[in-house]
């Protein structure tokens, strides 16, 4: 008898990496009920039907967070699988442009320098994300 195990869900999620005009990031840290809780994210949220990559984006950080931002150049799409989850983060670098940051769909909010990553805990594919924000600050220092 020959079974196949079932694949996971699979989630397409729209990430912004919310840059300040200080140059800090905002990452907020998961419900602590939720899936991963009580780690740390860069926000954002499930694609709905008919939605673009930018939109969704938009719209998660306006309901999560209650701030208006600018979503701007791509940064890196991850595939990657959990255990009990398949996802494909699409991460677009963005900029806050109105409103105060509160904790509306998670348990607490934080601006933080790129160095200051390092002292949080995100889930595994959120890594990769802070790999791609390194190369490209490095290239960009290169750059000057």
């Amino acid at each position: 008898m020959n079974q196949t195990t079932p694949s996971p869900p699979h989630k397409i999620i729209g990430v912004a990496v919310i840059w300040s005009n200080e140059g800090n990031i905002l990452i907020d840290r998961r419900a602590t009920s939720s899936m991963m809780g009580g780690l740390w994210e860069f926000p954002g949220g499930k694609v709905e039907i008919s939605e673009t990559i930018e939109e969704c984006i938009k719209r998660e950080i306006e309901e999560e967070l209650g701030i208006e931002i600018e979503v701007g150049e791509h940064l890196i799409t991850i595939d990657h699988t959990y255990t009990h989850l398949r996802v494909t983060l699409t991460v677009h670098h963005c900029r806050h442009l109105s409103g105060i940051p509160q904790p509306l769909e998670c348990d607490e909010i934080r601006w933080v320098s790129l160095e200051e990553l390092d002292n949080f805990s995100f889930p595994e594919a959120n890594n990769q994300i802070i790999s791609a924000l390194r190369r490209q600050a490095k290239l960009d220092k290169q750059a000057r």
